[in-house]
């Protein structure tokens, strides 16, 4: 049960890091469209800046379970390194439970906003006005799909031999 867990929580944040990359990659494409656009056609751009703001925000929260599976996480490592093995399990551990934490904030104070950004019909202030759940939604899952991948990292630190 707990590898199956484990196994569909890493599938989701591979497949998080595939949509991630889709979503950088369409934010570079529009880029280039809205210079194209302004620039040698002299036209107006409307929806370009919101949809590159957008994608790439959406690319970074969904994105973030994927770099957590990858450990390409900023972080500093001097004490850990120092540690006994046993001792760095713990860190590792206290670590992914403060993460966790946070996460678990955020999801709650993402979730708040998105039903008020919903309930209140809220839109961004351009002529686009796009409708802000729109960007919410994938900060909230984004939340949501750290909060498991923590959840499986220190499920796999627990289970280490020390």
């Amino acid at each position: 049960m707990i590898r199956r867990y484990i196994s569909m929580v890493e599938t989701l944040s591979r497949a998080c890091g595939v949509l991630s990359a889709l979503l950088l990659t369409f934010s570079m494409v529009v880029v280039c469209q809205m210079i194209l656009m302004r620039y040698v056609f002299r036209a107006a751009t409307i929806w370009q800046t919101e949809a590159v703001v957008f994608s790439a925000t959406a690319a970074i929260f969904l994105g973030a379970p994927y770099v957590l599976l990858k450990g390409g996480h900023v972080g500093v490592d001097v004490v850990k390194l120092l540690a006994r093995p046993r001792t760095q399990i713990r860190l590792g551990i206290i670590g992914s439970v403060m993460g966790l934490l946070f996460c678990l904030i955020m999801v709650v104070g993402t979730g708040i906003h998105l039903y008020e950004a919903l309930e209140g019909g809220w839109t961004t202030p351009s002529v686009a006005a796009v409708p802000l759940w729109m960007p919410l939604t994938p900060m909230l899952a984004g939340f949501i799909l750290l909060c498991l991948q923590y959840i499986a990292e220190i499920i796999k630190l627990a289970g280490e031999p020390s």
